[in-house]
């Protein structure tokens, strides 16, 4: 099935392989040194947990070279599911500070691996660089002008991501300076806390989309007013159950979220911390929820038409998306 991914994380893609192997090359020291004992390391207690987790793993990037190839091989796992678009979420912020490596150079090397994956994979790609929740204003604002300077790279907008008790209001002005120059903003919300986290950053700065947003339904208000406005949603629920905000994918909102007419998008976020892919992620759904080949179509357009593409790039993009799935329905016949 062809599919658009809106809400993954570069470094939280990384192979387990691969993080073992950048570690022995830049002699970084992790709690394990096995595909086994990295997979009972990424067995998460809580939010903070996973932090600490996604941190040590973004240790191992020391260098443009090694962000490159971390970030042709997430490239080439998504070609291999027949991703034909996805928008990549990376945190600049934290490979400089602990890598040193200036924001130039870090983009320089995404815009590489992009070149790579449209020329060798045919496949595209665009990077959400986001601001860490907990952070100064300070460092937000300087994330803001990286990620307005990254666009010739493949910027495509301005993320927050971190933990949600931190609050969003630090980042007004970053916001600001992002919609005066028209670059979209992607917020991770509703996610860790309720949805007041979401109505938040909704009246901070009104993002294009809301990251997870899977606690919505606890405000009827607010799940009409997204539901007025169909503003795009990124769900991820493998990512919710591992990270404790559902028991188990039977509990998820997700059904009713598309049952409210919500604009539901499926996602992986973590793929390799949270034993999932993309694929994974729409078989889980079909089958938990005895979903129809219209809500996979249904899901996998909104992702398309949602994407942060020139209006031709998308239109293209939907378009693609519509006759590979419209083939696949003809062979089924």
């Amino acid at each position: 099935m062809p599919k658009v991914e809106l809400h993954v994380h570069l470094e939280g893609s990384i192979r387990p392989e691969t993080v073992l192997k950048l570690a022995e090359r830049n002699n970084v020291s992790l709690p394990a040194n096995t595909v086994e004992g990295l997979a009972e390391w990424y067995t998460f207690r809580d939010f903070p947990h996973f932090v600490d987790v996604y941190v040590a793993v973004s240790k191992c990037i020391r260098t443009a070279d090694d962000l490159e190839f971390v970030a042709r091989e997430f490239l080439e796992g998504q070609a291999d599911q027949n991703v034909l678009h996805t928008e990549i979420t990376f945190t600049a912020s934290t490979i400089e500070k602990y890598a040193g490596i200036p924001w130039e150079e870090q983009f320089k090397a995404l815009g590489r691996a992009r070149a790579y994956g449209e020329k060798e994979l045919g496949v595209t790609c665009g990077y959400i660089i986001d601001i860490v929740r907990g952070d100064p204003a300070e460092r937000g604002l300087e994330v803001a002008q990286w990620a307005l300077a990254g666009r010739e790279y493949g910027v495509c907008a301005l993320g927050l991501s971190g933990e949600e008790r931190f609050g969003s209001d630090a980042y007004r002005e970053a916001y600001d300076l992002a919609r005066s120059e028209g670059l979209p903003i992607a917020a991770h919300a509703g996610e860790t806390k309720g949805a007041e986290s979401i109505r938040e950053i909704c009246s901070l700065t009104d993002p294009e989309r809301i990251g997870h947003g899977v606690r919505i339904l606890e405000d009827p208000k607010l799940t009409r007013e997204f539901f007025l406005n169909q503003k795009p949603l990124e769900v991820c629920p493998t990512s919710n159950i591992r990270l404790g905000v559902f028991s188990a994918l039977s509990d998820h909102p997700l059904p009713r979220m598309l049952d409210e007419g919500l604009y539901v998008t499926l996602n992986s976020d973590d793929p390799p911390m949270f034993g999932t892919t993309l694929t994974d992620e729409f078989i889980r759904c079909a089958e938990a929820f005895d979903f129809s080949e219209d809500i996979l179509w249904t899901l996998t357009h909104n992702a398309a038409k949602a994407a942060f593409l020139p209006a031709e790039q998308r239109s293209e993009l939907v378009q693609n998306v519509r006759e590979e799935f419209n083939a696949l329905q003809d062979e089924s016949k």
